[in-house]
């Protein structure tokens, strides 16, 4: 490996390269590789809009492309005598993988969500810009009947990242 090496340096003082010009082998890429694979997918990790004004989706892109968070939304479907209001619904499984993004919330009073898209950059020109990222992809809103019965309803949706607070924050 080291006269491989001596090689490479004597190539590039002979044609006047610098040293970058010549790629690393193989091996050594591909070993570079699993480090930014952990890392990437991180800065997804934040909170998006989701489907009505006041509602978002929190997510958390761990190591490995797990996902965490949860969805906090309006309930009017549960108990009559509890008083509507917001819940927050968690994510029970998850994963990113590359910008293929997938979700499935636990039950909550008979309903829970999946989601099947990709992140993509949004308009946000900016990270401490609204919709910086965004989340498209196909939203399956399944319920569950007092007969067992599970109705699905799909619908495309993109949920835009809110502002990144320590992005937006003014500088002095």
């Amino acid at each position: 490996m080291r006269e491989v090496g001596r090689v490479v340096v004597m190539a590039a003082v002979l044609l006047g390269m610098p040293l970058s010009s010549f790629s690393a082998p193989q091996e050594a890429k591909a070993a570079a590789s699993p480090a930014k694979d952990a890392v990437e997918g991180r800065q997804y990790s934040g909170t998006y809009t989701f489907l009505k004004e006041g509602e978002y989706l929190q997510i958390t892109v761990e190591e490995g492309g797990q996902l965490t968070g949860f969805i906090s939304r309006f309930d009017d479907r549960g108990n009559p005598s509890d008083k509507s209001g917001f819940v927050d619904q968690f994510i029970k499984t998850g994963k990113l993988h590359d910008v293929q993004l997938n979700f499935t919330t636990k039950p909550l009073h008979d309903l829970w969500f999946e989601f099947k898209g990709t992140v993509e950059r949004g308009a946000g020109k900016d990270r401490g810009d609204e919709g910086y990222y965004v989340l498209k992809g196909t939203l399956t809103e399944n319920t569950t009947a007092p007969d067992k019965k599970v109705t699905s309803h799909a619908q495309e949706v993109t949920f835009k990242m809110f502002p990144q607070e320590a992005d937006s924050a003014p500088k002095n």
